[in-house]
């Protein structure tokens, strides 16, 4: 325990930093993600089977190749393929984002076709249009049913963070991996790591968690 203090105290400032790139490619892995997977959600339901078929790809892509190898091909190749310049924070946030919004879509897919179709004829026979029934009547219930798995993918999320470490990017398991190298400790690096990931998705499981209390009473 003393190790730890003594780690804390003398290199703090650096766990500080690697903790600000975490938050930085967690959070904007969420919110990318979110969008993301809602708009593929959309066009895999659409009546346009082109569409259909390039969103239903791309998840199959996404869910059948390691997150590891999408990285690798955001990082490296990429780049070859298309002219792009993006730097390997920027590259790996992408990845991460599109990887994420694969199983979102399929989580928000899952939400909405629970939603009883008798409501949206419903909706629909009072004047609704489709949009607006999708947005006042299936969506809201949608994003009920699936919160408690949501919540689960933004905690995935934040975990797999750790993954751009393979790229140095500086966050926290870089910064892990660079006090180890030069004070030959491992345990107590590792340690402090890990209570700082445990803290980010024990915060952000317990928000989850109040929101979905929230809009269960609503």
């Amino acid at each position: 325990m003393s190790t730890i203090i003594n780690l804390l105290a003398e290199h703090g400032d650096q766990f500080l930093s690697g903790l600000r790139v975490t938050l930085l490619l967690s959070l904007f892995s969420i919110v990318a993600s979110t969008i993301f997977g809602s708009i593929i959600c959309l066009i895999s339901m659409s009546k346009v089977p082109p569409l259909k078929w390039m969103c239903t790809a791309y998840i199959e892509i996404i869910r059948g190749t390691p997150i590891l190898l999408q990285l690798y091909f955001f990082v490296f190749l990429l780049p070859r393929i298309l002219p792009v310049n993006l730097s390997n924070l920027q590259a790996v946030m992408l990845s991460m984002s599109l990887c994420a919004a694969a199983y979102v879509s399929e989580l928000m897919r899952a939400g909405i076709q629970a939603v009883d179709k008798g409501q949206s004829e419903a909706a629909r026979s009072l004047g609704l249009t489709g949009r607006q029934t999708m947005r006042y009547i299936v969506l809201p219930q949608a994003v009920k049913n699936i919160l408690p798995a949501l919540g689960n993918e933004f905690i995935l999320i934040i975990k797999d963070t750790s993954l751009a470490s393979i790229f140095f990017i500086g966050d926290l398991m870089t910064v892990q991996k660079s006090i180890t190298t030069s004070l030959y400790l491992s345990l107590e690096p590792m340690a402090i790591v890990g209570m700082i990931y445990f803290s980010m998705t024990f915060v952000l499981s317990k928000l989850v968690r109040a929101y979905e209390r929230r809009v269960s009473v609503g």
